[in-house]
């Protein structure tokens, strides 16, 4: 594999770390005041020089191959190091934060969110928070739009899902065991109760998270979700499911981790079956974590133990 004999420079890491974000070098041009042509020459010398198609152009834009995706850590990676040096030795102000994240619909990953934004201290940042679908969680993370993904497994669809990671290049590390709960609304009759059995939701409507294309039973964020249910709603975000709660009486089930201060109307009831939701974070094997990475990965893990649940890892 032929390399260029020149070593790579930051302000080419720069760029390409502005092009993977834009989607386009014509965009990330504009961003950074770059005449276009500069950016596009820029791009391809990177390339050259590592010997790697880094990127795929079309007319839409660019996108990463897997090779870009996988230099796109490396290089977030190096620039963060740099940064760091140039405040502590040369007192430049901090930088732009940049930070992507997608999630399964748990309100313990917005607290967090909200936690980091609160302590990072930056006059400027760049973040972004995706709740979504599980294929799209776990395809940000393998084109990098986010650097961090959370989501379950338990028994049922454990094979698939580390399945799926392995040949996305990524691996699963688990932050905690659950114990299923409902949520419900502070209205409805289980709300006073200590625990619920299945039965007790025959004649309830059934809430779900939409998975769109990916609408199998092993892509659902609610565990049993081949139980069959005379009444089912699918909805796409977490405003929705909890007005339908309150307006439906419906319920889902989901960890029993749910935020006063966000979710007030909503409760979690302890769900009388034997099973266990395991959830936890998904990253590029291969590629180590940026410290803002890991300072969100500190506050889920502070969310989650104030809720008195032990903390895996």
């Amino acid at each position: 594999m032929a390399q260029g004999t020149s070593g790579l420079t930051l302000q080419q890491l720069r760029y390409f770390i502005e092009v993977a974000a834009e989607g386009s070098i014509s965009g990330a041009a504009d961003l950074l005041y770059v005449a276009q042509p500069t950016m596009s020459a820029a791009m391809k010398e990177l390339e050259a020089r590592v010997g790697r198609t880094l990127l795929v152009r079309s007319a839409r834009g660019v996108t990463l191959t897997l090779d870009g995706a996988e230099f796109l850590g490396y290089a977030r990676q190096v620039v963060e190091q740099v940064e760091l040096l140039e405040q502590r030795y040369l007192d430049r102000p901090p930088s732009r934060r940049l930070l992507g994240i997608s999630a399964q619909h748990y309100s313990f990953a917005v607290d967090a969110f909200v936690r980091m934004v609160q302590a990072s201290g930056a006059a400027e940042y760049e973040f972004s928070l995706r709740e979504t679908r599980t294929g799209d969680i776990i395809e940000d993370v393998r084109t990098l739009r986010s650097e961090i993904g959370i989501l379950y497994r338990n028994d049922f669809n454990r094979k698939v899902i580390d399945k799926l990671l392995r040949d996305s290049g990524l691996a699963f590390h688990p932050l905690f065991l659950a114990e299923p709960h409902i949520f419900i609304s502070r209205r409805n009759p289980l709300a006073s109760r200590k625990r619920a059995t299945l039965a007790d939701l025959e004649d309830l409507p059934r809430l779900t998270f939409d998975q769109g294309a990916d609408n199998s039973f092993y892509f659902a964020e609610e565990i049993l979700s081949t139980m069959s249910s005379r009444r089912e709603i699918r909805v796409s975000d977490r405003a929705t499911i909890f007005n339908l709660m309150i307006g439906l009486g419906g319920y889902t089930i989901s960890t029993g981790i749910i935020s006063d201060e966000l979710d007030p109307e909503i409760v979690a009831i302890p769900l009388d079956v034997d099973e266990r939701i395991e959830i936890g974070w998904i990253d590029h094997a291969a590629i180590p974590l940026t410290e803002q990475a890991q300072r969100y990965l500190d506050e889920v893990r502070a969310v989650v133990a104030g809720f008195g649940v032990e903390v895996l890892g």
